[in-house]
């Protein structure tokens, strides 16, 4: 790849953050649309669960192959299609006349995500070649995230209120094509040194696993936690599961790169992604309807009364960032552990007279939690990861926050149900602030075990395994099915030529 100005770098990294924005803000500003969407399409509390869900669930299920393809087509061709599918996507929800439509619709919407957000960060990852560099362009890529997620309720209330539901979805077609004309232009075309081949076989069963939980976690409100089907799906997604651990490392080029989580920072990266995105989708999936629908906002100002976290998370991200890079991401996981940890605690005395102040400078904690959680998270999950990786590695926590998110919204609409108002929501809701506060433990915990000396070790272990694939070497004879031979613990990291005593 010829080596780009730093204006050019610059623009690249808009561009990126461009589709974070619009691909990542989708998961949230359908939230401040679910009570018109409710109204005017006659939507269940489970259909609007769907609404959400389709999009993450499939984002969350075709990141890996999005990944993987890019890989080796090209990603800026991978970003371009994707481009297309999700303003077409787009388009399609803003005509739905059914939740059904929606719903499909929006899984449209989700298969062009999926070619975006983790191309993005590959892309990134192989413009920003200077480590240094590559942590603050990460770093502020990873931010977009968060600050997606919380702007999405506000821009999305304006618009709800203003030209009505439909308007959440057809603002994006704009958008998507003047991306795609400035990717076309701007976007330099990269691939990794060896392409990986497919994986079809473990695409089924990451969508097995993935979509059995899902949709058992919605279901059971409905049919109950011991009916015949629920059982079914949870057996699927345990067998899928021993499946996904079984076959994977039999294959030279699996779509689940499961040395990859060797490394303690990497799997760490991971579950804290998961855990983030749980607790941030519960906790717009909830607010939304707590604002609306016991407070009696209107959509606009149920958006409103979150900008304390959109402006913390715009505040903090870039400053997170550049602490990261300079320091590393122990302080910034603690904090963060600590204000989602808190956040959930005190949401245990909302009430539907609280006032409302003090409902605003809870929503604060949320905001400190997102705003320095992301930039951690993403430096850490592709530092220390070899080029060649760069695709898989990205795809994998960027699924990582998809499940978060999709976990979350179902298991935050099993919680409360279709309670709709008054003392019995504010009871109900209880269950999900009790899950925000353990996940906040957990980010704590794990931000603490990821940054120590062992920790680092095991990621500078991880990486040497990948020597010859970032090499552009094949697998041993050539022979697909088969893994490359890993090097013995003892040589890890040793010199070439030479052998331990």
């Amino acid at each position: 790849m010829t080596e780009l100005s730093q204006r050019q770098r610059s623009l690249v990294l808009a561009i990126c953050c461009a589709s974070m924005i619009v691909v990542v803000m989708d998961i949230s500003i359908v939230n401040t649309a679910l009570p018109r969407i409710h109204r005017d399409l006659n939507a269940s509390v489970t259909g609007l669960q769907w609404t959400v869900d389709a999009y993450t669930l499939v984002l969350a299920g075709f990141l890996l192959l999005a990944g993987s393809t890019a890989d080796r087509f090209g990603r800026k061709r991978i970003f371009q299609i994707g481009l297309v599918a999700f303003g077409l996507g787009s388009l399609l929800c803003g005509l739905a006349d059914s939740i059904e439509w929606l719903i499909a619709a929006r899984a449209v919407q989700a298969i062009g995500g999926t070619m975006l957000n983790p191309v993005a960060m590959a892309i990134i990852a192989n413009t920003f070649t200077v480590p240094a560099e590559r942590a603050k362009a990460i770093g502020v890529f990873g931010s977009m995230s968060g600050l997606s997620l919380a702007l999405g309720p506000i821009l999305g209330g304006g618009l709800v209120d203003a030209f009505g539901w439909r308007s959440i979805f057809y603002i994006n077609v704009p958008i998507v094509l003047v991306a795609v004309v400035l990717t076309t232009l701007f976007v330099p075309e990269s691939r990794a040194p060896r392409a990986r081949r497919f994986d079809p076989v473990g695409q089924l069963l990451v969508i097995a696993v993935l979509g059995s939980v899902v949709y058992a976690i919605i279901e059971a409100n409905r049919v109950g936690w011991t009916s015949p089907l629920i059982l079914v799906l949870l057996g699927v997604a345990v067998l899928a599961t021993v499946g996904v651990v079984v076959y994977e490392p039999r294959r030279a080029d699996p779509l689940l790169e499961l040395r990859l989580f060797r490394s303690v920072p990497f799997s760490s990266a991971i579950l804290m992604a998961l855990f983030a995105l749980c607790a941030f989708g519960a906790f717009l999936f909830v607010t939304t309807l707590y604002l609306q629908q016991v407070r009696d906002m209107s959509a606009f100002q149920a958006g409103l009364s979150l900008l304390p976290v959109g402006a913390l998370i715009a505040l903090l991200s870039p400053y997170t960032g550049k602490f990261v890079g300079a320091r590393g991401p122990r302080l910034p996981l603690v904090v963060s552990g600590t204000a989602l940890a808190l956040g959930g605690l005190l949401s245990l005395s909302f009430e539907p007279a609280t006032p409302l102040v003090l409902v605003l400078a809870v929503y604060l904690l949320f905001g400190v939690f997102q705003g320095t959680i992301n930039p951690p998270i993403t430096n850490t999950a592709v530092s220390g990861m070899p080029r060649s990786m760069s695709g898989v590695a990205t795809s994998l926590a960027s699924a990582g926050r998809q499940t978060g998110t999709t976990l979350g919204v179902a298991i935050a609409g099993t919680i409360v149900g279709s309670v709709r108002g008054g003392t019995a929501f504010t009871d109900s809701e209880h269950g999900v602030w009790w899950l925000v506060f353990g996940l906040g433990l957990g980010i704590l915990a794990l931000g603490l075990i990821s940054t120590g000396t062992w920790a680092k070790r095991t990621a500078e272990q991880a990486a040497a395994l990948f020597e010859e694939v970032d090499a552009g070497a094949p697998a041993p004879g050539g022979q697909p099915g088969r893994r490359p031979e890993a090097k013995p613990a003892a040589q890890i990291g040793a010199p070439r030529g030479t052998r331990p005593s």
